[in-house]
Parts: C-alpha cells; sequence; structure tokens
C-alpha cells in the first residue's frame, strides 16, 4: 500500500512486470554517417479508363471511412471516459470502506475450554491488505485468475479475445463459459458495480448477487467501464486488497483472512504454498472445491495451482515438488466439524437478532465439551457399523448433559457433519414408553414410600370414562405376584407401574413430569404410567438431570456467553440451569437406588459399563420408539432409536441397541475420570403393598410423614399453578413488553442496528 514511509521490497509478482533496465550503463554508439538524400520518386501516373475511375471512388470511401471512424471512435472514447469519470466520482477516496460490506454478521462459537468449534453466518476475518498476506497467497491468486494483472488497465483485450474464441471452439455462445476477466472486473463484479445491497428492492441477499454474477453484454460492457475507475481511483494492490477482502471461498467464509482461519487455523500472513494454492483454488467454485467438502478435490485444484505457479516462475519446481507432496490439511477443528446438532440448536436458543439475523460479528461461548461430543458420535458410529444391518434406514440421537442442564455433546442422526438437519434430538416428539416410569414412581416416593413397598402384579382392568375398559399387559405377557416397587420398575413390569400411578393419583405423576422439564402434552388416562404421551429426547435427558441432582428441575442450556466480537463485557450469560425443587431429596435418591438395579439386574443390563451407573429403558407399543437413559455420577446420557417415519424396529427394544449405544457413549465419556458413588439411598426395611383396591397400609408415624409431604407437595404445586396463571395473563394483557423492552435495550447497546 502507499503512502507507508517505507520502501517495500517488490513481491515476485510486482518483479515479473517492472521494467528491465540493467545497471551498467549502455556504451556509447558511434555517431553515423549521414544518409544521403534519395531522390524523389516520379508519381507513379494515375491509371486511366475504368481502372482510373475505380481507384478514385475506392479512394473516396476510404476517405469517408475513416473520417467516420476516426469521429465515431473519438466519440466513443469521449462516451467512455465520462462514464469512467462518473463512476471515479462514486468510488470512495478510502479504499478501507470497501472491504467489508457484508449486511449480515457472523457467529463464531467456542466450546467450554474457549476453543473454536463451529462458525454461522458470514465468518470475517478482519480486513486485511496486500502487506498482510502471505507473499505465497498473492502469487497463487495472479497466476490462477490474472497473470498480467500489474500490466493491464482493468481490461485485458487479449485475455477477452482469447476467452471469446475458446468459448466457439468448445461450442459455447462468446459469451458463456470463459469470460477473460481480469482480477479487476472480478472486483467490479464482487462490488456489484457499486450498487449496495437494499433490503426492501431485493426479495433476499442471494437474489441480489445472483444478479450481481448476471453475464449479459450490456453488463460486460458496464463491468469494463467500473474496473477502469477502480484502476484510476486506487492502485493495484488497492484493487487487489478490495478482491482478498470480499471474495467467498466456500464455508461461510467471506475473504482470505476468515478463509484461512477456517480451514487452517493460522493468519493469512502465515500460509505456506501449499495452503495458498488450496485457496486460490477455491475462487474457481468455492462450494464445489470447498476442502471440508471433499479434502481430495481440494488437493488436486491446488496442485493445478502450484504447476501454474511453477510455469509463471513464482516458485521452483523443487517448492512445487515439495507442496504437491505434502499437500494442505485442513485443521483439527474444521477436520473434526463437530456439534453441527449443537451448533443448529444454540443459534435457536439465541435471540435472533444476535444469532440467525444477526448484523454484527457475535461471539457465543457454550457448554460444549469436544471430547465428550466425539465420544457421542464414535459411539453411535461403532454401535451402527457392527450391530445394525447394512442399508437399515433406522435413525438414532445423543444427548449428553451434566446435572445441572449443561449440554456437552448432542447428536441428532446418523449423519454427524451436517448443518442445518433434522435434529431427532430436539425436533423429534416420540412416545417415551417405559423411560416414562421412573416420573410414576418418584411420585410414590416423594408421598413417603419407600424402594421396597410392595405392589401385586396381577390382571388389571380400568373402566375409562368415554374409552370403555383398559387392561394393560407386561412386555412378557407373565404376571409376576408380589413385587418390591425396586424389582417392579427394574424388570419394567406395566401393570405395577399403572397400579402406582393410580394409587398416587394420575394428576401428581402429570405434575411431577412436568415440573421436571416435560413440556409436551401430558396423557389424561391410565396409560400416562405406560409413556403414552410424546416428548423429546432433550426433555427427557433433562428431567432425568433432575433425579440425578437430587430433585431440582433444570432447563437445557448450551450458551454460556454471547458478546459482540471484540468487546469484552458479555451481552448476555447462561440461559438456563437448576430451576425449583420438584421431589424431596431423600425421594430423588431413593429413585437413583431403584434406577440402578435397572443396570444391575434388569432391562437395562446391557448398559454396565463398569461402574455405578442408574438408568431406565423404554420401548413404545410396536416397537416404534426405543429409548434408553441414564447417569453416573458425573454426567446424563440419553439415547432415542426409531425410523423417522414411525416404522416398527425389528427386535429392538430399549433394553438393546439404545442400551449398546449408551454404553459405547458412556465408557468414552467416563474414560480417564474417578469413579464416583451414586447419590443413591439404599432402603433398610420392606414396606406394605401398593395396591389400587385398598390403600397402602402404614404406621401412624409414617401415614403422618406422607401427609405432610402430600400437603407441602400440593401447596407447592399451587404455588407454581397461580405463578404459571399470572405470567400467562400477564403475557397476553402485555404482549411480551419485558421480551420487547430487553430486545430495544440490547439494539441500543449494539447502535441501534436492525
Amino acid at each position: 500500500m502507499s503512502g507507508t514511509g517505507k520502501k517495500k521490497t517488490p513481491l515476485v509478482a510486482e518483479k515479473r512486470f517492472s521494467s528491465t533496465s540493467g545497471s551498467k550503463a549502455a556504451p556509447k554508439k558511434q555517431a553515423k554517417a549521414p544518409k544521403k538524400k534519395r531522390a524523389p520518386r516520379a508519381k507513379r501516373p494515375a491509371p486511366k479508363g475504368v481502372l482510373g475511375w475505380i481507384a478514385r471512388i475506392t479512394r473516396f470511401f476510404m476517405r469517408v471511412i475513416w473520417g467516420v471512424t476516426w469521429r465515431i471512435g473519438a466519440v466513443v472514447v469521449l462516451v467512455v471516459a465520462g462514464a469512467v469519470g462518473y463512476f471515479y466520482t462514486t468510488l470512495p477516496e478510502d479504499v478501507s470502506a470497501l472491504l467489508d460490506a457484508r449486511t449480515r454478521g457472523s457467529v463464531t462459537m467456542l466450546d467450554r475450554d474457549g476453543k473454536v468449534y463451529a462458525w454461522r453466518g458470514e465468518t470475517y476475518g478482519g480486513k486485511i491488505t496486500v502487506d498482510k498476506i502471505s507473499p505465497h497467497l498473492q502469487n497463487a491468486i495472479i497466476a490462477t485468475e490474472d497473470k498480467r494483472f500489474y500490466r493491464h488497465f482493468g481490461v485485458s483485450p487479449r485475455g477477452i479475445a482469447s476467452a471469446i474464441a475458446i468459448n466457439l471452439r468448445e461450442g459455447r455462445g462468446p459469451l458463456s463459459g470463459h469470460g477473460g476477466s481480469t482480477l479487476t472486473q472480478q472486483t467490479a463484479k464482487l462490488l456489484c458495480l457499486g450498487i449496495p445491497y437494499d433490503e426492501a428492492a431485493w426479495e433476499s441477499e442471494a437474489a441480489y448477487e445472483s444478479d450481481c454474477r448476471e453475464t449479459t453484454l450490456w453488463r460486460k460492457i458496464k463491468e469494463m467501464i467500473y474496473s477502469m475507475a477502480l484502476e484510476t481511483r486506487y492502485t493495484k494492490d488497492e484493487v487487489l486488497a478490495i478482491y482478498l477482502n470480499r471474495a467467498y471461498l466456500g464455508a461461510s467464509s467471506r475473504g482470505f483472512a476468515a478463509a484461512s482461519q477456517r480451514y487452517f487455523g493460522i493468519p493469512a500472513k502465515d500460509l505456506s504454498p501449499a495452503q495458498a494454492a488450496m485457496l486460490a483454488g477455491l475462487l474457481v467454485a468455492p462450494t464445489r472445491y470447498a476442502p471440508t467438502s471433499d479434502l481430495e478435490r481440494s488437493q488436486a485444484r491446488a496442485a493445478t495451482v502450484l504447476k501454474l505457479m511453477q510455469e509463471q516462475g513464482y516458485i521452483t519446481a523443487a517448492e512445487r515438488q515439495q507442496a504437491t507432496d505434502n499437500p494442505a490439511t485442513l485443521s483439527q477443528a474444521a477436520q473434526a466439524r463437530a456439534g453441527g446438532y449443537f451448533a443448529d440448536w444454540v443459534m435457536d436458543t439465541g435471540p435472533d437478532f444476535l444469532t440467525k439475523d444477526t448484523t454484527e460479528d457475535v461471539v457465543l461461548k457454550t457448554t460444549l465439551d469436544q471430547r465428550i461430543q466425539k465420544a457421542a458420535e464414535e459411539a453411535m458410529k461403532v454401535v451402527f457399523e457392527t450391530k445394525v444391518r447394512e442399508g437399515s434406514a433406522a435413525q438414532a440421537a445423543v444427548v449428553v448433559m451434566s446435572a445441572d442442564g449443561a449440554v456437552r455433546a448432542m447428536v441428532g442422526g446418523r449423519q454427524t457433519k451436517v448443518t442445518g438437519a433434522f435434529n431427532r434430538a430436539t425436533m423429534a416428539k416420540r412416545q417415551t414408553g417405559s423411560s416414562f416410569k421412573p416420573f410414576v414412581y418418584a411420585a410414590a416416593l416423594d408421598l413417603g414410600y419407600t424402594p421396597n413397598a410392595t405392589v401385586v402384579d396381577e390382571p388389571l382392568t380400568i373402566n375409562v370414562p368415554g374409552s370403555g375398559p383398559y387392561s394393560p399387559k407386561n412386555y412378557d405377557r407373565k404376571f409376576h405376584g408380589r413385587v418390591t416397587l425396586t424389582d417392579a420398575l427394574a424388570h419394567s413390569y406395566n401393570i405395577p407401574a399403572v397400579k402406582v400411578s393410580e394409587a398416587v393419583g394420575r394428576e401428581n405423576v402429570r405434575n411431577i413430569a412436568e415440573d421436571f422439564g416435560i413440556e409436551s402434552d401430558l396423557a389424561a388416562g391410565p396409560a400416562l404410567a405406560l409413556g403414552a404421551s410424546e416428548s423429546s429426547l432433550l426433555e427427557m435427558t433433562g428431567a432425568y438431570a433432575g433425579i440425578l441432582n437430587g430433585g431440582t428441575s433444570v432447563t437445557p442450556y448450551g450458551i454460556l456467553e454471547l458478546r459482540l466480537k471484540g468487546d469484552d463485557e458479555p451481552l448476555m450469560g447462561q440461559g438456563g440451569g437448576l430451576g425449583e425443587r420438584v421431589i424431596t431429596e431423600e425421594a430423588a435418591r431413593y429413585l437413583v437406588y431403584m434406577m440402578s438395579q435397572t443396570i444391575e439386574a434388569g432391562t437395562g443390563q446391557r448398559a454396565d459399563i463398569g461402574r455405578p451407573a442408574a438408568g431406565k429403558t423404554g420401548t413404545t407399543s410396536a416397537a416404534r420408539d426405543a429409548w434408553f437413559l441414564g447417569f453416573t455420577a458425573d454426567y446424563v446420557a440419553g439415547v432415542w432409536m426409531g425410523y423417522d417415519d414411525n416404522t416398527p424396529l425389528t427386535g429392538v427394544t430399549g433394553g438393546g441397541l439404545p442400551a449398546d449405544i449408551w454404553r459405547e457413549v458412556m465408557v468414552r465419556v467416563n474414560e480417564g475420570l474417578p469413579v464416583h458413588e451414586l447419590p443413591m439411598l439404599v432402603p433398610q426395611r420392606a414396606q406394605p403393598q401398593v395396591s389400587q383396591a385398598e390403600p397402602p397400609q402404614q404406621t401412624a408415624r409414617e401415614q403422618t410423614e406422607a401427609e405432610r409431604r402430600a400437603a407441602e407437595r400440593a401447596r407447592r404445586q399451587a404455588e407454581r399453578e397461580a405463578a404459571r396463571q399470572e405470567r400467562q395473563q400477564r403475557r397476553r394483557q402485555n404482549g411480551d413488553v419485558a421480551e420487547r423492552i430487553l430486545e430495544d435495550v440490547l439494539r441500543g447497546l449494539l447502535g441501534g442496528n436492525n
């Protein structure tokens, strides 16, 4: 760039086109003898007759044509000069005003350790100039896109003629295919010939950019004139700087600074010849050649760029061979592409004007743990490769979180390296089956029963008003007589679960499930106890986290902090976490014990990971959904498996493949962590039976305690219900005034951007 006051060492691209004057003075030439004057030639007599007449007419028309031609040429030159002058006046004096003209901002996502793992929006790496990039990058761009860049005046007639000839030879129109555009013309196209994006005039920014790229004869003429204006207003390096900052290079990267960070995790000034060649190779088709889409294809394209660089003298044959033998590879973060589903979910949970619709560059620090995310992805892949038949369309989802609701990993389907895909962990609402049963027993434990209370597993028929008789059956089609609540849950007996639900009250069960975070509409009949209601995997995993943490509800969250890029003060903090107590800590610890027996001796034995763990299987009618949810002392994990179209699974239950996936996930998640005991309470003595026909018999002290807990629970529920109704009424009356005020405040902090 000019104006620095320092003499800049010319780059190869500049040296090649500088004057070639020698350092030594040229020897003086000897004086030549004066030339002898030649005698004037005698004029050839004009032809006579018909030939003379034709000659005179030809000379006349030639003089007319020449007179008209030079006058038309002069007019064209004047018109072009005027057009160039007009465009010249529209260009800002300071070229930096043209370097970043994005209408949307970017979102950079950091994991719990502050490392970048995902980007959304148009990522921009900051303004760069020619003196702030690797010379290899400058040379690679010129060798690939415009080898005469430092010699032409914005338009290359030779390049245009060559492109037209190639297009005609290949059977295309003169303007189809090869365009012969110079780097300056490409820059003019990136600037859309000086027409800024107007939200009101265009359907979308994509439509605007598509129009800017349209190639017609008239637009090509305007592009040439605008290019000459650019060359008149700015230096070559300044024109190149505009191109460096505005070019799209795939994977939502705008400009070479962003692409260098996106693909290699380094600044543009540190690019090697192989890396520079790969980035320059993207210019021909950014999406097709993006290394995150197809690394081998991108490396092959880079090899072509290296060949051009050698042919034009930018690198030696040895340097080319070295770069070809050691092609550029992606950085660890770019290669992993971890947490695509998680990143999409976080974008949906944050405020739109600071995430999906942001006009600023935003940094989101999240709860993602890349080690755990990788563990979840690998576990699912291993099970599907080794235990699921080839070609199966079955899907699965995994969520791992801490006991306070901080989501550490999320896999929304078998294709893990995706963006914007259907997320089965958060978007799919599926019947929960027996994985709902812990909330039934939580209601009983909260009313004073212990895991040793008994219930009779026997034929049962309940008359449901409006539906008729309801007769639940166990999965094994057997009856098991008197069993403890622990055994009933561990072996997932259906009849005892319905009996317990009816004895403690469906409303109590429904309230506990809702308070633990299951927000879906819950069934009203006795089938509620067997998971007839629908929920998402994220909701269910969050509800199980409430059991692990001692009975307190959680709101699953992924955002720790949101701030503008370059600012130290966050605009937004943590978006969820611990809520209100749902059941007593004693009841929660009893329930943890009961669920541990599911893995030790019940339906979840395939989930045994060799350390203390608890969980619950779940299989819906016709095996359309299979679940396994559980926890160690450190992490909670949920697994769902099924078909997107609700096709029944073949030979799959919650204690089968979902338990296998859960085991593979948790073995990897807990690898290297110390073994911690579960926060559980082991019962000491047996309790009377729980029966639909007769209420449980308790001592006076136990009955008083149960009544006290029931009254306390009813009071808490009444308070929550009153608060909920008050909030709903306030929202209806005020139209979410509080949210609008918060949004206005944040917009004010952002300088009034919409």
